[in-house]
């Protein structure tokens, strides 16, 4: 049993025996650990406001502790070890971090799949509660899902056609992208994202893909001048998960438990990837006004890439047959999802 959920339990023994000091010892304060820095928009859009919401609507019986850009310790591929031990209650981060270890969300990061980041949020919280629940995630307590919005290519050098990454150290956040940047030709090197910048300014990779939205936390616009978009055929997207400690959530009483589930499914997680987007136009403005490259690309050169990023489909699908996973079956149900819920 966690140290949160003995405290948990012993101050709710406490309130029961002692009427006259239950206000006092029904209050929970939770450990909210996460990997950017507070300032980023989906710490200040999403995580902040989200707490403050639980804590208004439980009536201050639940108070958060936020612990931004790692905090309290550790790497960002450990969050979702530190959730499950308990060294954090809540913990906001990629289950990509950890290679091969959540297999199924890993179709959200397959190329070109999602449309915008909402209907990809929706998807992926569908997709999540229909399969990943009670498999993967079945040590957590599954709070949010989404993906922010489209990803694209910001480099030192121009980049328009695959054959322009060849040579290009690329970073890419997880297993999925790092087999895609190198099916298209680029020496791919996997880091988290707090990473980025100090490796852009030594030289340990040329070029990077994130959406804009993150550049503008990290400063990244001002490490590199070119940024290759996809318009209407986003090249790729990231999947986060908003998880809880299992023990600590099954400790709360029946009305606690009421409040976090009000503030968490499907609808949550759609706003969460809505505000992760909106963070991109002034972001990419910050890049236009610091006079960098704007690469769009045409229909006709996105085709090229696409053509060149199939073979990274056709090996996740494999693989996941290979753990007896059917892949294809969930790609499909996927790109279907992905359509129906695009507006």
């Amino acid at each position: 049993m966690t140290l949160t959920r003995r405290t948990i339990l012993a101050a709710t023994a406490v309130a029961a025996l002692m009427p006259g000091l239950a206000s006092a010892q029904d209050t929970v304060t939770l450990k909210l650990h996460q990997f950017l820095p507070a300032q980023a928009p989906v710490p200040a859009g999403v995580l902040v406001p989200w707490m403050e919401k639980i804590t208004a609507e439980s009536g201050g019986r639940i108070v958060f502790e936020h612990y931004p850009a790692m905090q309290l310790g550790g790497k960002p591929g450990e969050l979702i070890d530190q959730v499950t031990d308990g060294v954090a209650d809540v913990v906001w981060t990629l289950p990509g971090y950890t290679p091969g270890r959540f297999p199924r969300t890993e179709v959200m990061e397959l190329p070109f799949l999602m449309t915008d980041a909402e209907a990809a949020s929706r998807t992926y919280w569908t997709l999540g509660e229909k399969y990943m629940f009670d498999t993967e995630f079945q040590d957590v307590k599954i709070l949010g899902m989404w993906t922010h919005g489209p990803g694209l290519i910001h480099s030192k050098t121009p980049i328009t056609v695959p054959a322009d990454l060849n040579g290009v150290k690329l970073r890419a956040p997880t297993r999925v992208t790092n087999m895609m940047a190198t099916n298209l030709g680029a020496t791919a090197v996997g880091m988290p994202v707090p990473a980025v910048p100090e490796s852009l300014s030594k030289g340990v990779i040329d070029a990077t893909i994130l959406p804009w939205e993150v550049t503008a936390s990290i400063k990244s616009s001002e490490l590199v001048t070119n940024h290759t978009e996809f318009p209407g055929a986003p090249l790729y997207t990231s999947a986060f998960i908003l998880a809880m400690n299992k023990d600590v959530y099954d400790g709360l009483p029946d009305d606690l438990k009421a409040v976090i589930d009000a503030n968490s499914g499907l609808e949550f997680s759609a706003n969460a990837g809505k505000v992760s987007q909106a963070a991109d136009a002034p972001a990419r403005q910050i890049a236009v006004d610091l006079g960098n490259t704007i690469i769009e690309l045409t229909p006709e050169q996105i085709a090229e890439w696409k053509d060149a990023a199939e073979p990274t489909i056709a090996t996740w699908v494999a693989e996941m047959q290979a753990q007896g996973i059917d892949g294809q079956a969930l790609l499909d149900e996927a790109r279907a999802l992905m359509n129906e819920n695009t507006k």
